[in-house]
């Protein structure tokens, strides 16, 4: 199998962007590569493809499938495994977003919990940290159920939802009557986007 310039230029592209997300390069190209090839692979058909180790794809693939992105399948006759991946791209939203809540979102909602209840009976000098730290525990929370309500969505919800973002944006935008928030503003945690103590 040779890859078309195509595909060669979508993997490049998606490992650079992968790098930059904070993944492991190779990890992304292997995804792109089996994002974008109609048939499954193997370890061997990927390590040439990509021109990277044997022992490079390997652990990319395992991490590939702890995300979720990719499974394992089997063919009749043949003892090699080889590898897909999901191709539905807002499943691999899904699965991506909900992964990365797992290793980030929730990590850091309960060190921000840990932090709040340290700073109980602190002292003054300690208003403004504990302050702080209030907000944006709100606002992750708030992250963190937007997240849960967005996954409960069945697919042509979230479809529907994504296409009218900007229409939903636009809304939020229009001025209300004089002097007053902006709709949905009231929904904001008390000081999140501000940066004076209150």
């Amino acid at each position: 199998m040779i890859l078309s310039p195509t595909a060669r230029k979508f993997v490049l592209h998606w490992g650079e962007m992968g790098n930059a997300w904070g993944i492991n390069r190779t990890m992304a190209q292997v995804h792109a590569l089996l994002f974008v090839t109609a048939e499954p692979l193997d370890a061997e058909e990927i390590s040439q493809l990509l021109d990277v180790s044997r022992s490079n794809v390997s652990t990319s693939l395992r991490e590939l499938i702890t995300w979720g992105v990719v499974q394992r399948v089997h063919a009749i006759g043949d003892r090699r495994d080889r590898f897909v991946a999901l191709k539905d791209v807002l499943e691999t939203f899904r699965v991506i977003t909900a992964e990365r809540k797992r290793r980030e979102i929730d990590p850091t909602l309960q060190l921000l919990e840990e932090c709040l209840r340290e700073t109980e009976g602190s002292t003054a000098d300690d208003a403004f940290t504990r302050s702080q730290i209030q907000k944006m525990l709100e606002f992750t929370r708030m992250v963190s159920d937007w997240h849960s309500q967005i996954e409960r969505l069945p697919k042509s919800a979230m479809m529907s939802l994504l296409r009218s973002g900007a229409l939903l944006a636009k809304l939020m935008r229009l001025p209300t009557a004089a002097g007053k928030d902006e709709p949905g503003s009231q929904s904001v945690p008390s000081g999140v986007g501000s940066s004076e103590p209150e």
